[in-house]
């Protein structure tokens, strides 16, 4: 993610606005000034999996962290640098991906303690509102179904900058997390220690490092929730 550039899309500043505090100057609802520079990634995105991560972090044992991620999802992104609040992302990630770096840690993953993935293959998060926190740093609130419970997250999304690489694609980069309680999706599945404590942490530490790359509209299908998945 650190070959983006924060100001590599060039855009003409646009006229100022009435009231405001100085030229091409924007104002979320928030009260944050917005970078005009961000304009130009207004439009549809789709995820680039071999350069991005979705991923985890669980303490385990008290003491260590175990991190893993999903191989194997769908995404549809838009992006609107005018208007972040008109900005929405949806992910359906099949859970049976799930890659620990050990096979008999995956097996368990997948099975009834936790996912259960021949029952709910599939967890899912649609975006419901976005809101500029101010500078690049954004907060997306949106419905995170996993095991068939939907409960709302926030997100933390900073934008890590543009740019056009040298096979023809324009990229924009993002680093998400949030921290979610597991038992709240039905993920309750412990060991308790003999010195106190439980053998996988409550706490999961959910991250998003994501290279996006801007996709064409006629190559779109809507997806259930409206959001336009492009077709491989």
């Amino acid at each position: 993610m650190g070959i983006f550039s924060r100001r590599q899309t060039a855009v003409a500043e646009p006229p100022p606005a009435v009231g405001s505090g100085g030229p091409g100057a924007r104002v979320t609802a928030a009260g944050a000034a917005l970078d005009p520079a961000l304009r130009a990634l207004t439009g549809h995105w789709t995820i680039d999996r071999p350069h991005s991560r979705i991923g985890f972090s669980v303490r385990h044992a008290m003491v260590t962290t175990v991190r893993g991620s999903f191989a194997d999802y769908d995404s549809a992104l838009y992006f609107d640098g005018a208007r972040p609040a008109e900005s929405r992302a949806e992910l359906v990630i099949r859970v049976g991906s799930v890659d620990t770096g050990v096979e008999q840690r995956d097996g368990h993953l997948v099975g009834k303690d936790f996912f259960d993935v021949r029952r709910h293959p599939e967890m899912t998060f649609r975006s419901t509102s976005t809101v500029h926190d101010g500078g690049e740093s954004f907060r997306m609130t949106g419905d995170l179904t996993i095991r068939g419970t939907t409960r709302s997250v926030d997100i933390q999304l900073d934008y890590l900058g543009s740019v056009m690489d040298p096979f023809g694609y324009e990229r924009a980069g993002f680093d998400g997390t949030t921290t979610i309680d597991r038992r709240d999706w039905g993920l309750v599945y412990n060991q308790r220690l003999e010195a106190g404590g439980s053998m996988v942490s409550e706490k999961v530490r959910l991250q998003f490092d994501i290279s996006a790359i801007r996709s064409t509209a006629p190559e779109h299908s809507p997806s259930a929730s409206g959001i336009e998945f492009p077709r491989h």
